[in-house]
């Protein structure tokens, strides 16, 4: 019995002691938030100073995204080749499906028609809508120019896929490259090279194109 008495003395003695540090501690708690209250009141907001030793940088701004001069830049080849143009106002298409602009000579179509002139590059027009083909075209023909291409081939099919089998696709290509400054000449492409269904055409240098349609 006398030391259950002394074990409950302990227990007691220990609840005491707890009881006075969480009042102690209530207290210092209470004291720091009164003395951080007072020095609020006293020195109003305070602000952290920036750090001198580190420079303050402003970001760099991102680059611009010319968005709305490649727009100007599809306008215009959009506007530059127009399904209104009749060729037959300004200029002759012979009997052979070919064309040269005023001041080239017969024996370039001829030299175009032999293959003097490697074939560079091509587009093809198959199963593309008129507008979409339209632009296609500008964008190919500008293209070409200002990697310095002199040679390509447009295919443009033969027509059979189309409303009475009429080569309309094949007549709007004639007219706009016809409206192509770029464009000296073109021939209607050999047999081995796409025959009636493709055209063979000759492209300014760039040292006569330059940048410019």
């Amino acid at each position: 019995m006398a030391d259950l008495k002394l074990v409950k003395a302990a227990i007691s003695s220990q609840a005491r002691q707890q009881v006075l540090l969480d009042a102690e501690r209530a207290v210092t708690v209470k004291r720091a938030a009164s003395a951080k209250e007072l020095f609020i009141r006293a020195a109003g907001v305070v602000q952290t100073l920036p750090d001198k030793r580190r420079a303050s940088l402003p970001k760099a701004p991102p680059e611009p995204v010319p968005r709305q001069h490649l727009l100007d830049e599809r306008a215009a080849l959009r506007e530059t080749i127009s399904d209104e143009f009749d060729v037959s106002t300004l200029l002759d298409v012979d009997e052979q499906l070919s064309f040269r602009r005023p001041g080239i000579g017969t024996d370039v179509t001829r030299k175009l028609r032999q293959g003097n002139w490697s074939i560079q590059r091509q587009l093809d027009l198959h199963g593309l809508r008129s507008d979409d083909a339209r632009q296609a075209l500008g964008e190919f023909i500008h293209q070409a120019c200002q990697m310095g291409i002199r040679c390509v081939r447009v295919v443009h099919g033969k027509g059979l896929g189309s409303p009475g089998k009429a080569p309309v696709l094949k007549n709007k290509v004639h007219s706009w490259l016809v409206q192509k400054n770029q464009v000296l000449a073109f021939v209607q492409a050999r047999p081995t090279d796409g025959g009636a269904g493709a055209l063979v055409v000759l492209l300014k240098s760039v040292s006569i194109a330059g940048r410019h349609d």
